[in-house]
């Protein structure tokens, strides 16, 4: 069921409407059932999984919150890591390494091995609940958090639909809480989140669909061979085209949230804003590198170790965020790129980068942060290294044909449509556009979008990219 889709929306406001004539005990269950529904939607034996590691956790958790014994706690701690991981592994990973064993045995002369019986699908979003669940029992055994009385309201915190599939990744202190307490209706939230969801639908079907055109077709040689122009024009598309699919994706899932009494964490600062890589991982998919900060970069020893273990411990950090995101060597070497230039940053400019105010200054820096993060997304994009070698080389064959051109102007609309409204917001300083505006302006704001949706929107069958992850 696609946040984009009719289905979606229908399931959306069906969901709404019976969910606030229910007490709030009753809210809960049937939320439960609705995320249940909404995750089965794609193949019912994934909830199987999904409710076996939900009801693990939620036993341990309780083990650990009441003992005493702190190799107990560790033993406990340590089961659910594995048993989260390996479900995380084995699901996510298995096809990986069966692809890598069968390469590595035919450069060794055994060329007939079938691979093809022993793959696994992935089950949608396993990589967000997974963390998600990570952190609760990692806050719980820090006794950060309390363990959830009712398992009911841990199930729901963990599959709660608007942020199941894609995110964002909430920690434990910030959903579970509002779970466990009675949500009142808000009209005044609740037309935000109608704003945010007509906002991201108007990121992901105008802006993401449309740079997703320009992007595929350059790198499948429907503009030529590649050279210069088509390598750039499917780069620079692919950067806006990811930037607006998932901040599309997660502003769906923020206003889904806030019709249901719920507020969840902003995913996205302006990351094609940022002044240095660091910065970038402060503005893009927060929860995420919020995530690896805390529960990986902090507990290998953070920057408390010495130069050399930092620059380890951000390329570890680095290299298994690329991992995270799929099951391919080069998400590795996109997170090793990032790590690289995370070191390399730290190296040269210290913990914090110069925060100059020059005007100049400032944008020369943007402009160099958001080449160097279109560079590593090749090897996001690019499903092999011979494949993503190739754009780069070709980076240096200089050609020109006039269909360049139209490319580079319809791209230039859609990038500028969705720069402007990120300046908007950095302005501002909000979580959403416009949002200290009159409301009448706010309402002609949603009309628009409306409007732009449905003679803009690409009209093509295209799920969110970061719901393969």
């Amino acid at each position: 069921m696609l946040f984009d889709s009719a289905a979606y929306i229908l399931f959306l406001i069906l969901v709404v409407l019976v969910y606030w004539r229910l007490p709030f005990r009753k809210q809960n269950y049937m939320l439960l059932a609705a995320s249940y529904f909404f995750y089965g939607w794609w193949d019912w034996r994934f909830l199987l999984l999904m409710a076996g590691s939900t009801l693990v956790d939620y036993i341990v958790a309780r083990k650990i919150a009441a003992s005493s014994d702190a190799r107990t706690r560790r033993y406990l701690l340590l089961f659910s890591l594995i048993l989260n991981f390996s479900f995380l592994g084995i699901f996510k990973y298995f096809n990986f390494f069966v692809d890598s064993g069968a390469r590595l045995a035919a450069l060794l002369g055994a060329k007939r091995i079938p691979v093809s019986i022993w793959r696994i699908i992935l089950p949608p979003g396993i990589s967000f609940y997974t963390f998600q669940e990570v952190a609760y029992i990692v806050d719980v055994y820090h006794r950060k958090v309390a363990p959830a009385e009712s398992l009911v309201d841990y199930a729901l915190f963990v599959s709660l639909f608007p942020h199941l599939i894609a995110g964002p990744i909430q920690r434990p202190s910030h959903l579970l809480p509002q779970v466990q307490r009675p949500r009142t209706w808000d009209a005044t939230k609740a037309f935000d989140g109608l704003i945010l969801i007509l906002e991201g639908l108007f990121r992901k079907m105008v802006i993401a669909d449309n740079c997703a055109l320009i992007a595929n077709g350059a790198f499948a040689g429907s503009f030529g061979g590649p050279n210069t122009m088509t390598v750039l024009l499917g780069t620079y598309a692919f950067a806006w085209q990811i930037y607006g699919d998932f901040s599309g994706y997660s502003r769906i899932a923020r206003g889904s949230a806030q019709l249901l009494g719920f507020h969840f964490m902003v995913n996205f600062r302006q990351p094609y804003l940022a002044e240095s890589l660091q910065d970038f991982w402060r503005r893009w998919h927060i929860s995420l590198s919020s995530w690896l900060r805390d529960y990986l970069y902090i507990p290998l020893g953070g920057s408390r170790l010495g130069k050399v273990r930092t620059y380890i411990n951000l390329m570890l950090t680095m290299l298994l965020g690329g991992l995270w995101h799929g099951a391919n060597w080069t998400f590795v070497a996109w997170g090793g790129i990032h790590g690289a230039g995370l070191a390399v940053e730290r190296f040269l400019l210290g913990k914090k980068h110069d925060a100059s105010s020059a005007f100049l200054g400032r944008w020369a820096r943007r402009i160099f942060i958001f080449n160097l993060v279109c560079l590593a997304w090749i090897f996001f994009r690019i499903t092999s290294f011979s494949g993503a070698w190739e754009q780069i080389v070709a980076l240096a064959n200089w050609q020109w044909n006039p269909v360049y051109l139209t490319a580079l102007g319809f791209l230039s609309v859609y990038a500028l449509a969705l720069f402007l409204l990120d300046l908007q917001l950095e302005s501002s300083n909000a979580e959403q556009a416009f949002a200290s505006y009159p409301y009448a302006f706010r309402v002609l704001t949603g009309l628009a979008f409306c409007v732009l949706i449905t003679l803009f929107g690409a009209n093509q069958e295209s799920a969110f990219i970061y719901f393969r992850f």
